[in-house]
């Protein structure tokens, strides 16, 4: 549809023309006291950052994260045991990735 809407509708455009690739980049300013904005561009330097907008983006990509995993693992202890991850278990779970990894 929005293909159609851009009038892309060759299935030959390469993945910089194609809308699925697209991705809308919106702005957000925030106010930080001297301190903490002397912390972020030490960051920055620091670790290699292009910019400031990288370092917050790379933040509030892990913060995202691991806002996941903490709900997969809620998730996981409130749902009932399927199997007892016991000795016998793991080493069951060994010999089929061993296995897996000489196909």
């Amino acid at each position: 549809m929005l293909r159609q809407r851009l009038g892309l509708t060759s299935p030959r455009l390469p993945n910089f023309a194609n809308p699925s690739s697209v991705v809308f980049v919106c702005t957000m300013n925030i106010s930080l006291p001297e301190a903490l904005m002397a912390f972020v561009d030490d960051q920055v330097s620091a670790r290699g950052y292009r910019s400031s907008s990288e370092y917050v983006l790379e933040l509030i990509r892990k913060d995202r994260d691991r806002q996941r995993l903490c709900g997969l693992l809620l998730e996981g202890a409130s749902s009932p045991e399927a199997v007892t991850a016991d000795a016998h278990y793991h080493d069951q779970l060994r010999s089929r990735a061993r296995g897996a990894g000489r196909r």
